[in-house]
């Protein structure tokens, strides 16, 4: 369904942060006197009501079932699941969903496209893919996910050659025949909004089966995607596999590893394509293996996109990192502060702390409480712990709790903090002079912060930097 497939109808827009928003401006774009219902809170309808929009009727009551009804199509927020709760039972009941993104590609059928998820790198990944495209005289796009809604990119003049999207779990399943589809890696997240891990993973894996890319990357050392294209037989860099058929698509996808001796990988601090050695990676400004790992997978989409990947991998040396992603935001007194605030499991903290091996660490961990196994976090802290492990948030007494055999005799630090400042001067008491206060909270930040930005933001204030110096994600748009 595309935007004037809209003209004539009942349409509701559920929800209006940055997706709302675009979503709005998209519709009056093509439709500019047609009538719309905008489901939001109070004080967004104070907002939106500075429009002076004649014909956009604003609902600020409790949304339900019955209201939901009364539209033909809902136009909701990523962030709302469609498997539990209101929209679960208006979808029972014959209500019609779609998504900003999912208009995007209904509008753009012509459009090329890589789009990239996976649990852990996927802003990263699609920041590599963009830089580097742009370097070599690519007119790109880099929407998404990482924080410009799809729908900002309709009015682009000239538009883009290629357009690079990340994705979440929320979207993959809007995504439509991509050039080329993406999957870094799988791990348990989200949960509260699939439901359950198995649904979690199906849903990551739309965007190679139900999507019917062209050509598809995958990640060699992820189990599950290995297993995933076990039944292919990889020859050179790529094969034929029936992913996307199976899945009822019309075609088969081309199937490219990275993190395999084959195809784009690293050896040490080398990075390779198969034999050939490419680029020395130890002087990129990309920290921890994790996020080289991320340039080999950025260097395969590139290469399946039909460009010259090579030729292309030294401009990896001007990048310039994402915020909130391990981030060194300042020095003082002796201590390095960094901000990985976009850590939301537990092995996204251990490959923080990895980053930091042999320099003496105190990590803050904690946040939202959705039910996620910390015990490979236990585990590595029993057998390779930092200086100091402080707890905050929802789950901290739960994290606390399990530390606690691991902690005994004094092998490291074991805390526990109310809040963000008082987390902030306990490490700082414990490193002292020389080391790293290196928050990785390994849970996401609500409620106490609306997301990982503002969590990011708070923590360098408290820290004593500028949090508007911070805060920047370079290149959104079209470039």
């Amino acid at each position: 369904m595309n935007l004037s497939e809209l003209e004539g109808k009942r349409i509701a827009i559920w929800g209006y942060g940055q997706e709302g928003r675009a979503t709005l401006a998209a519709l009056r774009w093509r439709l500019p006197r047609a009538p719309l219902a905008l489901l939001c809170s109070a004080a967004e309808a104070s907002e939106v009501m500075g429009l002076g929009d004649p014909a956009l009727y604003i609902f600020t009551e409790e949304v339900t079932a019955d209201l939901l009804v009364r539209f033909d199509v809902v136009i909701k927020s990523p962030g709302i699941s469609p498997y539990h709760g209101v929209a679960a039972q208006a979808l029972a009941r014959g209500v019609r969903f779609t998504s900003g993104t999912a208009l995007w590609f209904a509008e753009s059928p012509e459009a090329r496209t890589i789009c990239v998820t996976g649990t852990k790198g996927k802003s990263t990944t699609s920041a590599l893919i963009a830089h580097l495209l742009r370097t070599g005289g690519v007119r790109t796009a880099l929407a998404g996910n990482i924080g410009l809604p799809l729908l900002d990119l309709l009015e682009a003049d000239p538009p883009a050659e290629i357009n690079v999207l990340e994705l979440s779990s929320y979207q993959t399943r809007d995504a439509l025949s991509p050039e080329v589809a993406v999957v870094l890696n799988l791990f348990p997240e989200h949960l509260d909004w699939h439901g359950s891990e198995e649904r979690y993973v199906a849903d990551k894996l739309a965007l190679a089966t139900v999507a019917n890319p062209r050509h598809l990357v995958l990640n060699a050392a992820d189990a599950r995607l290995a297993s995933l294209g076990r039944s292919a037989v990889v020859q050179g860099s790529a094969s034929e596999t029936n992913l996307g058929a199976e899945a009822g698509g019309t075609r088969a996808a081309q199937l490219w590893w990275f993190n395999a001796r084959h195809g784009w990988h690293l050896r040490g601090s080398v990075i390779h394509r198969g034999e050939e050695e490419v680029m020395d990676a130890s002087a990129l400004p990309l920290p921890g293996a994790h996020n080289r790992g991320n340039l080999c997978a950025a260097l395969s989409a590139i290469e399946a996109a039909g460009f010259d990947a090579r030729a292309l991998a030294r401009h990896a040396m001007s990048f310039r990192p994402l915020p909130h992603r391990l981030q060194v935001i300042g020095h003082r007194d002796g201590r390095e502060y960094v901000n990985d605030s976009i850590s939301t499991t537990p092995h996204a903290s251990l490959a923080a702390l990895d980053c930091h091996a042999n320099r003496r660490v105190a990590i803050l961990v904690g946040g939202y409480d959705r039910g996620l196994d910390w015990s490979v976090f236990f585990e590595r802290m029993n057998r390779e712990p930092p200086l100091a492990v402080i707890t905050m948030g929802q789950n901290g007494p739960q994290i606390y709790d399990g530390l606690k055999f691991a902690s005994r005799g004094g092998r490291f630090g074991l805390f526990q903090a109310p809040d963000m400042p008082e987390a902030v001067r306990i490490a700082e008491q414990v490193i002292g002079a020389d080391g790293v206060i290196l928050l990785s909270p390994g849970a996401p930040s609500f409620p106490r912060y609306r997301d990982y930005v503002e969590r990011g933001r708070h923590f360098a204030q408290v820290a004593g930097f500028d949090p508007d110096q911070i805060s920047a994600i370079p290149g959104l748009g079209v470039a």
